[in-house]
């Protein structure tokens, strides 16, 4: 990892822009707006999901940004989800950017009439764009490192 002994004004908000974005996605993931999620990704992103780790075939791959909704709608089945982002990593190249973004995601909801939470570490892999002065996520790749569901007290 590099260490930044100086970050012109121009490479500084370029990293907060795509820091937000990271924080866009988490915040429209906790509030279901599945709409304002997709609307952070191009329109012929790529977006695949690794739930058995780093290394192993993507349990699913969806192509496009429409492709998106089924999976940000599936968080209905939650009562509540809480993101947290740790830290990242950016690398700039002009008006492209690769990264890996670290969150721990909470998943609440009721199973058999217990009420259980799901805990997530979640790694994601990012390429993406500059388009019109705004950054995109061009390809997202989540990847499970582990998760443990248990009963939550009320």
């Amino acid at each position: 990892m590099a260490v930044h002994t100086h970050i012109d004004p121009a490479e500084a908000a370029d990293r907060l822009a795509i820091r937000e974005l990271f924080d866009a996605y988490a915040h429209c993931a906790d509030r279901r707006d599945a709409d304002g999620q997709k609307a952070l990704f191009t329109v012929d992103t790529r977006f695949a999901v690794f739930m058995d780790g780093d290394g192993t075939e993507p349990t699913y791959v969806l192509e496009g940004r429409e492709s998106l909704t089924p999976i940000f709608a599936d968080l209905n089945r939650y009562q509540a989800t809480t993101h947290f982002n740790g830290q990242s990593t950016i690398r700039l190249d002009g008006d492209r950017a690769t990264g890996e973004s670290y969150t721990i995601a909470h998943h609440l909801f009721t199973d058999d009439g217990e009420r259980k939470i799901m805990i997530a570490s979640l790694r994601y892999l990012d390429r993406f764009v500059k388009l019109e002065g705004a950054w995109y996520f061009e390809e997202r790749k989540l990847i499970l490192d582990w998760s443990e569901t248990r009963p939550s007290a009320p």
